[in-house]
């Protein structure tokens, strides 16, 4: 078997939030109550729901920060977190990491404007630090609608932590540039570009994974 990632694709079947254990569905379920939404029909929906949450301590100190792109974009990749430039601006992946993500989508012919780029936690952390566990479920919910609505063909899960949205109990460098199939939609984790960016010997890894995506997606268009 070669080194094609369209290859090797792994099968695995289960709900989400039932796939992140008791932590998960408790805050998941504590949010759902005390902060309960409309389903909601559009991206603007998810957006004016956002911008009202409320529910943690980071959304009343940083600014909301949805997802942007293509709202029919066939891939949408999804971050960790916002960071200073992200908190400004109010959109996602602005900042150097986001500068070293557009060059790895011209790579694979790709704008981006063709994707949808967003974080699994729509507020900036205190001086960048890692979000916590409260942290992601309480924004988790904003997510899956983003999915929901824009239904893409495949997602990308840029680190850790968004990767463990997707495959809980899973290390990234187990599972990098291998297409997951989860619940029917078709799951490329990814190293974080700002990984590649403090770890050298990590941007060969991550644009040979790019370079594998490219053609995945060639396959299926």
């Amino acid at each position: 078997m070669g080194n094609n990632c369209a290859e090797r694709i792994i099968s695995v079947d289960y709900p989400y939030l039932s796939s992140y254990g008791s932590v998960y569905d408790t805050f998941y379920s504590i949010h759902a109550i005390l902060f309960p939404m409309p389903t909601p029909q559009t991206l603007d929906d998810v957006r004016t729901a956002l911008y009202a949450f409320k529910g943690i301590a980071i959304a009343k100190t940083a600014n909301p920060v949805m997802g942007h792109g293509n709202p029919h974009a066939k891939i949408v990749f999804v971050g960790e977190a916002p960071g200073e430039q992200e908190d400004q601006q109010g959109i996602p992946f602005v900042g150097r990491a986001g500068t070293y993500l557009n060059e790895l989508l011209a790579t694979i012919g790709l704008k981006r404007e063709d994707a949808y780029i967003t974080n699994i936690v729509k507020f900036r952390p205190p001086d960048n630090r890692d979000p916590t566990e409260e942290e992601k479920a309480a924004c988790l919910p904003f997510l899956e609608q983003e999915l929901s609505i824009i239904e893409p063909q495949v997602i990308v899960p840029l680190g850790r932590h968004a990767l463990s949205f997707f495959l809980p109990h899973v290390s990234i460098g187990d599972v990098h540039g291998i297409p997951q199939i989860i619940n029917h939609r078709t799951i490329v984790p990814m190293y974080h570009p700002a990984a590649a960016m403090y770890n050298p010997k990590l941007r060969p890894v991550l644009a040979d994974d790019f370079k594998k995506l490219g053609a995945f997606l060639k396959e299926r268009a």
